[in-house]
Formats: structure tokens, sequence, C-alpha cells
């Protein structure tokens, strides 16, 4: 049993160092374009902030270096991304950027170190961790219902990447079974309401993944002439999907 949730454990490791690395190409969209643009900084400050959490987990959990880990790894990428909005934002971006993260990554996660540290010991300082990273979690997990919404309204996937959420319900389906093997609840509960809206999402993307191309036509009038042009033409998508660490 040992063995099998260790190979368990690893399959979810690689699975979401894919997740982490998933927003690559819109970093690279930044870098080129000298511009953030219109993305938001506070899916990536927030996924920083849930990698913190579930490091600590995972040092202060006897057994769980898995998680510490990969969620290290997590921070690191976090890091990253935080800093490149920091580098490349207009200004009222980057003060916004900077007092979000001061306020969550700093000021929240120290004062939960320093809490759970100064308060609580053994088994109730694990469970205070865990009840926070899994609130976190869960809270996260809100974000891809608004991809799911604009699919429906839209009838179209364009904003709701396939491999994006083929990775969010594998990462949970692997974290989930994990958390079944280790008996570890703070760690079951949010991965199986990712099972969930991840599956949600794959059945979305099957039901709108070819829209009709009349749907997503507009007509442009030019010299007298009237042609159709699809919209995805004009401009590529600002934001692609939640990034969300499931782990």
């Amino acid at each position: 049993m040992e063995d099998l949730s260790f190979y368990i454990g690893v399959t979810g490791n690689i699975i979401s160092v894919l997740l982490f690395l998933s927003p690559i190409s819109t970093f690279w969209r930044i870098v080129m374009h000298g511009s953030t643009e219109e993305y938001e900084s506070l899916p990536y400050i927030c996924t920083l902030l849930n990698s913190c959490l579930w490091t600590y987990y995972g040092l202060v959990k006897p057994g769980e270096y898995l998680i510490a880990t990969i969620n290290g790894f997590g921070i690191i990428v976090e890091a990253v991304y935080v800093i490149l909005f920091l580098v490349y934002a207009p200004k009222h971006i980057k003060a916004k950027t900077t007092i979000l993260a001061g306020i969550l990554n700093v000021g929240f996660f120290g004062t939960a170190v320093l809490a759970t540290q100064l308060a609580l010991e053994g088994e109730a300082r694990i469970n205070a961790i865990g009840i926070l990273g899994a609130g976190l979690n869960i809270i996260m997990y809100g974000s891809p219902l608004a991809a799911m919404r604009t699919v429906v309204r839209s009838k179209s996937v364009e904003y709701m990447p396939f491999l994006l959420s083929f990775f969010i319900f594998l990462n949970s389906l692997i974290w989930a079974l994990y958390s079944f093997l280790f008996r570890d609840y703070f760690l079951g509960v949010p991965n199986g309401i990712g099972i969930v809206l991840g599956l949600a999402q794959l059945v979305l993307y099957g039901m709108y993944r070819n829209p009709k191309a009349s749907k997503n036509a507009i007509i442009v009038k030019t010299s007298g002439n009237a042609f159709e042009e699809d919209p995805r033409q004009q401009h590529e998508p600002l934001i692609s999907s939640a990034h969300v660490s499931n782990i």
C-alpha cells in the first residue's frame, strides 16, 4: 500500500508540474508584448499563497514530503509569474499587485505561520493548516465557474482550453486517490470538488467544441461590401481560464 501511494503521489507531482507550467504561453506573450495587457495578477497571487500553505502543511505533517516538494516547486513558479507582473504591468496594476501580494503572500501567510507555531502544536497545528489550505482551494474553485458560464453563454470553448481543463481534472483525480490512501481529508475534500468541476468543464468542452460558424461570425462592412469575419481573428483571449492549483 505504501508503494502504491508513493507512485500515485509521484504521478500527481508530475501532473501538478504540468499544471503549474500551463500559463507559460500567457507569460511568454506578456514578455514579447512588454505588457500584461488586461491579464489579472490575482489568480497567480492566490496560487502562490496556496502553494505556500500546502508546502507548510507538507513540512509539518509527517510523511507528506511529496506535498511539500511539489508545492515548493509551485512557490518558485508562481513567484516568477508575480514578478513578471511587477515588471511588465502598468503603474496602477503594479501597485495593485504589490498590495495584494503583500497582504496575502506576506501578511496572511506570515500570520498563519506565526499563529500556528505559537498557539498550536501537534495534531491541532496540522489540522489548522489543513483547514486553511482546503478552504483556500475551495474558494479558488469558484474561478472556473466564470469560465464555464462564459462557455455556456457564448457557446464557444475559446476561453476554456481543453488541456488546462483536462489537467485540472486529472490532477484532482490523482490527488483525491492519494488522499484516500493516506486518509487525508484536507486533501480529499478540495480535490473531490476539483474532480466534479474538472469533469463538468470537459463535458462543456465536448458540447461546445464545434460552434456554428454563424454564431462566431460578425458582419464587417468595408467600401460598401459586407463580409463575415471570425471575431477570434481580431484578438486573442485575454484570460484563457482560471489558473488553479488543486493539490
